[in-house]
């Protein structure tokens, strides 16, 4: 089940079976998936068969599964009939005898297209014109008008190129299950008797205790319990450089331990890695139709009807309005029906699809689906959130006063500060509370504790409520002054965050946090902007602060005191008709942004379920840079999509003409149809070369 010629057969034939609801074909998989009632899976298998189809029903979870190879192939067979294809050319072009011109092209004919006229009369039988059934017709009227060596040849050819085009159709499909071979097949495992043991790691199960060697790939995603080493991440998040890693970091499956050896706990089992995951949402996307292979496929429902109607008249009008010889006109009709079949056009968009989001995967990229591989080269601005994105996300804190505080209060205000701090995970906040942690303090009990978004929390502390947050929270409470203002302001135009502690009647302390930029953020604001990319920073820190970290990595614009409705407001600020925008953030803040953008960005997935479930793209690691990887990716599979369209209508219509004026032979009109097919399968292939496979 490689083309649509073969989905619409099997659609045909779904449509007149009971309980059949819903059916979904990855033709690049091979997979259909049926919608159908209880006890419908015979008759659905069934039928299937009765289209010579060989259906393998996949256990539930067994997506990862490889897809089913094609049939094997007796070479011998084909060589055999090439042989006698060939003698016959031989015999005719020698004036031989026309008994055995005629022998010999009957024999390669039978040696290697009875599967053709097989397939061609299901096809026919169920009212479907696919290739081998447009073969079958052209062969079937080459012999009928004399034209043995010709039909023999013609039936040779058509084999041979079918196979060419398979191979190269199975290195396509089979590019991302490349990944499955990276992850090992066994795994030294903790027995319970406290011994080790080698065990397959499929059996590996969330909380075993595996050992990895130095040099050694790891065999399921977990956390790191003893030991040190550094680990080459790139089959999962592309990273070029090996990442220490010490007790409590996170490993993943198929990323190799580069130095010293360690243990760690397995957190998801093998079909559950982050791996595993990957591979599934990359083949989800691959089975989605792009904008470009819809409009392809709606094109060829009228192109194939249209030409077998050309070829038609072309057989009959001619000797019948202009006295020219049937001969002449059936052969050319016979021509135009091979060509007929839009096979190459059809593959052409999916293997090129499916190559791009392939050679994403092995730079560290999760696309979601070829929409957002085709819309990619259309970004015109990119949003991107601060805190976690172009920063570290791990901000210190700097500065910490008492400001209005009561001398005989039970605890002291930053204490208080810092454990309601403690309760929040926004990244300011965790400084504060960190700070206090290293200073050995022991935090305080909150209870009624509120998450206020975009402004701070709230809890209380003996009984009395306390406000922890920014600037707008103060100024809600009422609890602002222009003496408080002021060294907000001074704090803040030195980048840093600050937040105030309120017993909402006064301020009692002040604590500043500063977040430092991600060295690799300039340069990919650089390239962005090279790409012809604008960029807007939403940050729910305040605007003093955006402002002075825009500077800093070169943002074109910089809105600061965001809560997500402004974040989501800004978006679509920037959206038009003609405009794409994208977004790119970390935490649940974004959320509204990211739906609302054309493209959602997540950072830093790697092992996060969530994010390579919900986001458009997915950055596997928190490297900035990849976003301009993707743009160019985009671009070139776009460059790759035009030119596979021209080649496949440009050899089509070239031939056409050809076949309509009569100067185009049965074997050229196989060429001009099966050659247009590898041509456009191998260009669709080279993207995959866009991004080498991890070392």
């Amino acid at each position: 089940m490689d083309c649509p010629t073969e989905e619409t057969l099997i659609r045909k034939k779904l449509a007149g079976v009971d309980g059949v609801h819903a059916l979904d074909f990855n033709l690049m998989q091979r997979i259909l998936t049926v919608v159908h009632a209880d006890g419908a899976l015979d008759r659905i298998i069934a039928a299937i068969k009765s289209l010579d189809m060989t259906p393998e029903p996949l256990a539930d979870g067994a997506a990862a599964a490889p897809a089913p190879a094609a049939k094997a192939v007796n070479w011998w067979l084909i060589g055999g009939a090439g042989v006698l294809a060939a003698l016959s050319e031989f015999s005719h072009f020698a004036g031989g005898p026309l008994l055995l011109t005629a022998a010999l092209a009957v024999a390669a004919i039978l040696a290697c297209g009875v599967s053709t006229y097989r397939k061609g009369w299901i096809a026919v039988r169920n009212g479907n014109l696919n290739i081998n059934a447009l073969m079958s017709i052209a062969v079937t009227g080459a012999v009928l008008i004399g034209q043995w060596p010709e039909a023999a040849m013609v039936m040779f050819l058509f084999n041979v190129a079918e196979l060419i085009e398979a191979r190269s159709l199975d290195r396509a499909r089979n590019a991302v299950r490349g990944l499955l071979d990276l992850a090992p097949d066994t795994a030294t495992l903790r027995q319970p008797d406290g011994t080790w043991a080698e065990v397959p790691a499929a059996s590996l199960q969330p909380g075993g205790i595996v050992r990895v060697r130095p040099g050694e790939r790891i065999a399921a995603d977990g956390i790191i319990v003893n030991g040190t080493s550094a680990v080459d991440q790139s089959p999962i998040t592309g990273e070029s450089l090996p990442v220490e890693k010490a007790q409590d970091d996170p490993v993943f499956a198929a990323t190799i331990n580069t130095s010293g050896s360690f243990e760690y706990r397995v957190t998801a089992a093998a079909g559950n890695t982050t791996l595993a995951r990957i591979i599934h949402a990359v083949e989800q996307a691959q089975g989605a139709r792009a904008p470009t292979q819809r409009f392809i496929d709606r094109f060829s429902r009228i192109y194939t009807p249209a030409v077998v109607a050309v070829a038609a008249a072309v057989a009959v009008l001619p000797p019948l309005l202009w006295g020219q010889p049937w001969f002449d006109a059936i052969y050319r009709a016979l021509a135009l029906l091979i060509i007929a079949c839009p096979c190459a056009l059809v593959i052409s968009t999916p293997v090129s699809i499916v190559s791009g989001l392939t050679a994403a995967s092995r730079r560290g990229i999760l696309i979601k689906g070829g929409v957002y591989l085709e819309e990619g080269r259309n970004l015109k601005w990119l949003a991107l959130d601060k805190t976690g994105t172009l920063t570290h996300g791990k901000p210190v804190q700097t500065d910490l006063q008492d400001w209005d505080a009561p001398a005989q209060d039970r605890h002291p205000a930053a204490l208080i500060a810092a454990s309601l701090a403690a309760r929040s995970d926004h990244p300011v906040s965790l400084a504060v509370a960190n700070a206090a942690r290293d200073a050995g303090s022991a935090l305080l009990e909150v209870d009624a504790f509120t998450a206020l978004p975009g402004r701070g929390v709230s809890g209380q502390v003996d009984g009395q409520t306390y406000h922890l947050g920014n600037r707008r929270l103060m100024r809600e409470l009422g609890v602002s002054g222009d003496a408080l203002d002021a060294r907000f302001d001074e704090l803040e135009s030195q980048g840093k965050s600050v937040i105030a502690l309120s017993d909402g009647s006064r301020v009692l302390a002040l604590a500043a946090v500063a977040d430092t930029v991600k060295p690799t953020s300039a340069q990919a604001i650089a390239d962005l902007h090279g790409l012809g990319v604008r960029t807007l920073m939403l940050t729910g820190d305040n605007t003093p602060t955006a402002q002075a970290i825009a500077r800093q990595v070169g943002i074109d614009e910089a809105r600061g005191d965001q809560l997500p409705e402004d974040k989501l407001t800004a978006i679509e600020d920037k959206l038009a008709p003609d405009v794409r925008v994208g977004m790119v953030g970390d935490g649940i803040n974004d959320a509204p942004a990211l739906a609302r953008a054309d493209i959602g960005f997540a950072m830093g997935a790697a092992g996060t379920g969530t994010a390579i479930e919900t986001a458009d793209v997915a950055l596997m690691d928190d490297d900035l840079r990849k976003i301009g990887t993707f743009l160019r990716l985009s671009r070139a599979t776009h460059r790759v999509l035009v030119q596979n369209i021209a080649l496949a209508l440009g050899i089509k219509v070239v031939f056409l003409a050809l076949a309509v004026t009569g100067h185009a032979t049965l074997w050229m009109a196989v060429f001009a149809d099966v050659g247009a097919s590898l041509l456009v399968v191998a260009n669709g292939l080279r993207l995959l070369r866009a991004a080498p496979a991890s070392r």
